[in-house]
């Protein structure tokens, strides 16, 4: 299937690893103009050719830093995929562990990152008729499945997709969520990330698991996802190839969430 993305411009946000990385690749290899912003800019990224923009996107200073540099270097943006986010700074806790704190930084950076980087978009997007995708999560619809703060934020940015969607839809602006299961990355890769937590705070050694993890989460399909699978999602859904598809939240799981 042919895309027909060459010569398009994009901003990835949280673009040094994981699905952002996958993301960055894609594109790239689409013949698309990238730019990746992250807080840490990975060899692996500068790897890929595209135009990276170190920056804390949990902040406003850091959004407009972003934004500055993305249309000085592209001078119009037709595509933006909202991905930074994540469990880095999550810990496995329940309600009543979750202080203020934790619940500012968490929405600063799974829900309000998006909400920056959309508005100051925008204007290009909607001049280009553009494509937005935010990566939230199955969180959003299992929010028992893992920390409250993260799930509720991630619950509202596939709320924010729809109203996007309503209200941009009529100017020419698609706007969908992606919303990925497990997925091979550091997140639960990392012994100190928060799957080494969760291991830990289960009493049981990190590798093994991760071994047992699709059995644990009910997998259908038995493996966790990889990271160029989401990347090859959110490709299509900015494609014109998807060009009447606006407002949907495509789950990507392996068949984790067994309800409608």
């Amino acid at each position: 299937m042919r895309l027909d993305l060459t010569a398009k411009t994009a901003v990835v946000t949280g673009a040094s690893r994981g699905i952002g990385l996958a993301t960055v690749r894609t594109l790239t290899d689409e013949g698309v103009r990238v730019v990746g912003a992250a807080r840490t800019i990975t060899p692996e990224l500068k790897a890929t050719g595209a135009h990276a923009v170190p920056a804390d996107l949990s902040t406003a200073d850091g959004v407009a830093t972003l934004m500055e540099a993305a249309l000085a270097e592209l001078g119009g943006i037709d595509l933006l995929v909202n991905n930074v986010g994540g469990g880095d700074d999550v810990e496995p806790v329940g309600f009543l562990d979750t202080d203020d704190t934790q619940w500012t930084r968490v929405l600063g950076l799974n829900l309000l990152s998006a909400v920056r980087t959309t508005r100051a978009a925008l204007p290009s997007l909607v001049e280009r008729r553009g494509s937005i995708v935010n990566v939230s999560s199955i969180n959003s619809r299992l929010p028992a499945a893992g920390p409250v703060a993260y799930s509720a934020a991630k619950a509202a940015l596939a709320a924010l997709g729809k109203s996007l969607a309503e209200e941009f839809g009529p100017h020419g602006v698609r706007v969908n969520t992606v919303s990925p299961g497990v997925v091979r990355t550091s997140i639960w890769e990392d012994p100190d990330g928060f799957g080494g937590k969760v291991a830990a705070a289960a009493n049981t050694d990190h590798s093994t698991f991760l071994h047992h993890l699709p059995a644990a989460f009910d997998i259908t399909t038995g493996r966790i996802t990889e990271p160029r699978e989401v990347a090859a999602l959110i490709a299509f859904l900015l494609s014109d190839v998807a060009g009447n598809i606006t407002g949907a939240d495509y789950v990507i799981d392996g068949g984790t969430v067994k309800t409608l």
